[in-house]
C-alpha cells in the first residue's frame, strides 16, 4: 500500500518526464518545420566571387594554380616558396572595388609576399623563388617581400611595392617599361631593360 507522499512524488516525476518529452518533441517539430528555400537561386549568388577573393597558398603547386587565368586577383603566401620551373601570371582580374571617378571595376593583380594582422601591420615577409616569372596580367604587383629570379613583364602597369627583386626585370616593349613603377623601398639587383 502506497502512502500519500509517495503517490505525489510518483505523479510529480511522471508529469516532469512527460513535460520534458513534450518539450523535446516540440524542438524537433519546430526544427523540422523550419522554412526551407526550395526555389532556384542560380541567379542570386551570395558566395564571394572567386576572382575577387584571396588565394592563400603554401605550396608551389597551389601558387602556380592561383596565378593562372582561372586564379584569384590576390595571391597571399604563408611561407617562403620555391618553384623549379618558369611560371606565368595570367588573366585580367578585378579587386572588388570601384574607381571613384569612373565607377568601373578596378583591375588589379597582387602577389602578397607577406602576412599581416587585423590592423594591417606586416607581421612576416616571405621570399618567392622562381627561375623566370612572366607577368601577363595588367596592373600586377609584387608586394612587401623578396622575389628571387628574373621577371618578364608583358602587361602594363607592373609595380613593385616595398619589394626586393634579386634578379633582372625585362620588359617586352618600351611602352610596358614606361608604365612600370616601384616605390622608394623597393629594389632590383639586376638590370631593368626592354628585351
Amino acid at each position: 500500500m502506497l502512502k500519500i507522499g509517495q503517490t505525489k512524488k510518483k505523479g510529480f516525476f511522471r508529469r516532469s518526464a512527460i513535460y520534458v518529452l513534450m518539450g523535446t518533441m516540440m524542438v524537433f517539430l519546430l526544427a523540422g518545420c523550419k522554412k526551407s528555400d526550395s526555389t532556384d537561386n542560380s541567379s542570386k549568388n551570395d558566395d564571394p566571387d572567386a576572382t575577387s577573393s584571396a588565394s592563400i597558398v603554401d605550396s608551389a603547386s597551389a601558387f602556380e594554380k592561383s596565378i593562372g587565368a582561372d586564379g584569384n586577383w590576390i595571391i597571399c603566401l604563408t611561407k617562403d616558396l620555391k618553384a623549379d620551373k618558369d611560371l606565368v601570371v595570367d588573366g585580367e582580374f578585378t579587386n572588388g572595388k570601384k574607381d571613384e571617378s569612373s565607377g568601373k571595376d578596378i583591375v588589379q593583380r597582387k602577389i602578397a609576399l607577406y602576412a599581416q594582422d587585423e590592423q594591417r601591420n606586416i607581421t612576416a615577409r616571405y621570399t618567392l623563388t622562381v627561375p623566370k616569372l612572366t607577368i601577363k596580367s595588367p596592373n600586377a604587383s609584387l608586394q612587401h617581400g623578396k622575389f628571387v629570379g628574373d621577371v618578364i613583364v608583358d602587361a602594363p602597369n607592373f609595380q613593385l611595392v616595398d619589394n626586393a627583386v634579386e634578379g633582372n626585370i625585362y620588359f617586352t616593349s618600351q611602352e610596358v617599361k614606361d608604365s612600370f613603377t616601384m616605390d622608394e623601398t623597393s629594389s632590383v639587383s639586376g638590370v631593368q631593360e626592354v628585351q
